[in-house]
């Protein structure tokens, strides 16, 4: 009975609620600061309304990662500069939302990356992160980038990548690491961050959602 009622929400979340345009933050265990960046995305919420035509709620949701109202998203953000921790009931679950037409967005915010790898085996045993080429529709949406992943805030020299979980041809985990675009997002005076720069996050933000929209 419990499989079939299983089904059943899955198949529900796949042809109705994954089509409401609201995103969410996910709040996830181990003492990592998932709640980082408040301001990012409500500001990446308005800037995607007035650029790519979406309408979505302009707060978004905190969903939790083994909650049955994770699918009711079709965009998930997670970030953060800690420990992260999935227990089995979270990749279990991240794992259906995923494969069921979800999508998760990671930004690492310097220093979660070592742990968030460690837990992504958790969710797909079988698969791994590739690095996503200059080419890939993500950065050829709206905005173009024709050399990738944008680098936002520099900490250690080394170079943005965006990394990917694909699942029969469809991108359905995005990792992006050395680039920060979350602290792109935030309030102006949060980081004093060039107009240009913060303009280069928000728009490969908004690349992001419209794909998630589109695929």
């Amino acid at each position: 009975m419990n499989k079939y009622i299983a089904l059943l929400v899955v198949f529900f979340c796949m042809h109705s609620t994954f089509y409401a345009q609201e995103i969410a933050i996910l709040k996830y265990n181990g003492g990592g600061d998932w709640y980082a960046n408040p301001t990012a995305l409500p500001n990446l919420i308005q800037f995607c309304n007035q650029n790519i035509g979406t309408q979505l709620a302009s707060k978004p949701e905190t969903v939790e990662v083994s909650s049955s109202s994770i699918f009711q998203y079709p965009y998930i953000h997670m970030t953060g500069h800690g420990n992260v921790f999935f227990s089995q009931e979270d990749a279990d679950n991240l794992r259906t939302y995923l494969l069921s037409g979800g999508f998760l967005h990671i930004d690492d915010n310097y220093g979660m990356e070592p742990y968030l790898k460690k837990e992504l085996v958790k969710v797909f045993p079988n698969k791994v992160l590739e690095e996503l080429g200059s080419d890939h529709p993500i950065f050829n949406q709206k905005f173009k980038f024709p050399e990738g992943l944008p680098k936002i805030h520099e900490h250690d020299g080394k170079r943005p990548q965006a990394m990917g979980i694909i699942h029969e041809g469809r991108l359905v985990l995005l990792f992006t690491f050395e680039s920060d675009l979350g602290d792109g997002w935030e309030d102006p005076a949060v980081h004093n961050d060039p107009q240009e720069v913060r303009n280069k996050a928000l728009q490969m933000g908004a690349n992001i959602v419209q794909y998630t929209f589109n695929n």
